[in-house]
């Protein structure tokens, strides 16, 4: 899940494959396509690796109309590394806006020469209307995104939608994608779809899937909608299926919290603290270090300026994973120095900003995707939650009430999703959620409810970071890696240490 994701992040449709299938019946021309892969352009792709190819698949816009206009996703793949090839396991890192098309590198260095690695080709998408995919969902200009442009229905900190505001960017982020049709087609429950176009492109008769964070909702409702297509689906880092945008906004700033509390005790221990020596004060101390970026962002060397949004970014980001808490705290005592350099070189990565000043398309994406996705929130429903999310992550609170509007106001509705989802599936194979203890972002017990509502086994890891499966642990990747092979499950407890 990326930074902008944090923000926000859901399913699901009631429609059986056999339904899907009789309703969209020339889909067979998607279905038979040849991926003809080939070297992947790193510009447009940033993969810098020999052993991934790149392809392109076509889909349909909209499903109802298959005989209407085709859009583009990008494609990757690493091929198996043994003779004995089972097949394809398609992976996707979350987001929902995340680019995917890299993602391949991540699992085929985690899984080494393992068996999993040996036996299947590891193949992700960049879903539609992101990363490479076109029509690309595009909301802000990249000065806009300097700017503290909010890529959320539900702003952060001191940030707040208007009425005005929503609609606004409502209108640009149609204007600048293609047109309200084709950012109206940008859902989750389409991704889904796309997805086992994917399978049987690749010649697949069922899907094998790794989805982490967000790709917990997306393979969960395409287990929904095509349960006798899936082979084994691994969903790490789960997105908690029983609540909707508001519920979960507290369910994840209450787990970011207790990770920012983790990072203090750490800080604390090790000495020389830019938080201060006593735990109790640390929420304090940051408090008094990045309000005064609400009036006075602070300067860098070259000569952009760290402002209050921008740090909650970047120190959240440094919350995703215990190895990135050095850094954050590197940052803090550079900031109480007066200078902000590593925070804003922190918040650019969580915000995918490169050296030339221009930004992926992840955040914009993230938040396209989540407005036709989720509920509709009343300003009164967001404001509150703001304020609850404020009191309950107080690291990032701004030490004044915020009035917003949700800022997904006016968004297509057609596909948003109802909760809970993945409930009742029939027909659906053992899966294997696997979820950290410590994970913040997407909190334990979104893990626990997942695997109960699929049936699933679940895989408990003690940790401190988001999400597991690419964590090159030797654990972890024999349960998992032998669950995709073999189709097997060790009927002991799982559980495994990071």
């Amino acid at each position: 899940m990326s930074t902008a994701a944090l923000w926000t992040v859901t399913s699901c449709s009631t429609l059986s494959s056999e339904e899907l299938n009789s309703s969209y019946p020339t889909l067979a021309h998607y279905e038979s396509q040849t991926l003809d892969f080939a070297p992947c352009d790193q510009t447009a792709t940033g993969i810098d690796d020999d052993r991934v190819e790149c392809a392109t698949l076509e889909v349909p816009l909209d499903y109802s109309s298959p005989d209407g206009p085709a859009i583009e996703l990008g494609i990757s793949r690493i091929r198996a590394t043994g003779t004995d090839r089972v097949g394809s396991v398609v992976v996707n890192p979350g987001g929902p806006g995340a680019p995917s098309v890299g993602f391949v590198t991540a699992v085929a260095d985690s899984w080494a020469d393992g068996p999993a690695r040996q036996q299947f080709d590891i193949v992700s998408m960049d879903p539609r209307g992101v990363g490479t995919s076109r029509p690309a969902i595009d909301c802000y200009t990249d000065q806009e995104r300097d700017d503290d442009a909010i890529v959320s229905g539900i702003p952060a900190g001191a940030l707040a939608w208007t009425a005005d505001s929503a609609r606004s960017v409502l209108e640009q982020c149609a204007r600048r994608s293609g047109g309200m049709d084709v950012l109206g087609q940008m859902s989750t429950e389409n991704a889904a779809r796309d997805l086992d176009v994917l399978r049987a492109a690749l010649g697949d008769e069922q899907l094998t899937f790794l989805g982490a964070s967000y790709g917990t909702r997306l393979g969960t409702i395409y287990a929904q909608q095509f349960p006798s297509r899936v082979r084994a689906m691994v969903l790490d880092g789960a997105v908690d299926p029983r609540k909707n945008v508001l519920e979960r906004q507290t369910q994840l700033f209450a787990g970011v919290q207790r990770s920012f509390d983790e990072l203090s005790r750490y800080c604390v221990d090790r000495g020389n603290c830019p938080l201060g020596s006593d735990l109790a004060g640390t929420v304090g101390a940051i408090q008094s270090l990045l309000r005064p970026l609400l009036d006075t962002p602070a300067p860098t060397a070259g000569g952009r300026r760290l402002t209050y949004f921008a740090a909650i970014e970047a120190v959240t980001l440094g919350l995703y994973s215990s190895q990135a808490w050095d850094s954050v705290i590197a940052g803090l005592a550079e900031l109480r120095a007066g200078r902000a350099d590593v925070m804003l070189a922190l918040r650019d990565v969580g915000a995918q900003r490169g050296p030339d000043g221009t930004y992926t398309n992840s955040s914009e994406a993230t938040l396209a995707i989540n407005c036709l996705d989720e509920i509709r929130p009343t300003p009164e429903q967001t404001t509150a939650v703001v304020a609850e999310v404020n009191s309950l992550a107080p690291y990032m609170d701004p030490g004044f009430d915020v009035d917003t509007h949700y800022g997904c106001e006016g968004w297509p509705d057609e596909q948003v999703l109802d909760y809970p989802y993945g409930d009742n599936i029939t027909g659906l194979p053992e899966t294997l959620v696997v979820s950290v203890t410590g994970d913040g972002l997407t909190p334990h017990e979104g893990g626990v409810a997942l695997s109960e509502m699929l049936g699933a086994r679940l895989l408990t890891v003690d940790g401190e970071q988001h999400g597991a499966t690419t964590a090159a642990n030797a654990c972890i990747n024999e349960i998992v890696e032998h669950y995709l092979v073999d189709l097997t499950i060790p009927d002991n407890q799982l559980r495994c240490v990071l």
